[in-house]
């Protein structure tokens, strides 16, 4: 089931970063029609191009911030959002990511400690306090 916030999101250009048990991913529109899903290890893209399972080139870019890209079409994109969505299948994130052995190694338990820290959690107020 297509969500009502697909075509908005599409429309008004896609920009999001995706920490997944299969890999993180930063998924932007680079112009209209095409986006390109990148990740800073090659891994993670073949983990999509794998488990979705896709036929999409993977291309190599080591002098940029992002080790590796592919770039789909929209259709592409909301079939590997689709795909994300359905392999939720744990109630703790950082536990299921501390028990998968190639995601294991990267900092996602550090990135929650830095928004918890910067935004709050637990009933404690954040150090970034948004001005309205």
């Amino acid at each position: 089931m297509v969500s009502p916030f697909h075509g908005r999101i599409l429309k008004e250009g896609l920009k999001m970063w995706l920490m997944t048990k299969h890999g993180f991913y930063s998924i932007v529109q680079k112009e209209p029609g095409k986006y390109h899903v990148r990740s800073r290890e090659r891994q993670d893209l073949e983990n999509l191009v794998d488990r979705v399972p896709l036929q999409i080139e993977i291309h190599e870019t080591p002098r940029r911030d992002y080790a590796a890209r592919m770039i789909v079409d929209q259709q592409t994109v909301m079939t590997i959002l689709e795909f994300l969505g359905k392999t939720v299948d744990y109630d703790n994130f950082k536990d299921c990511i501390a028990n998968t052995s190639d995601q294991a190694h990267k900092p996602y338990h550090e990135v929650w400690g830095i928004f918890a820290q910067m935004l709050g959690a637990y009933g404690r107020p954040g150090r970034f306090q948004r001005k309205t």
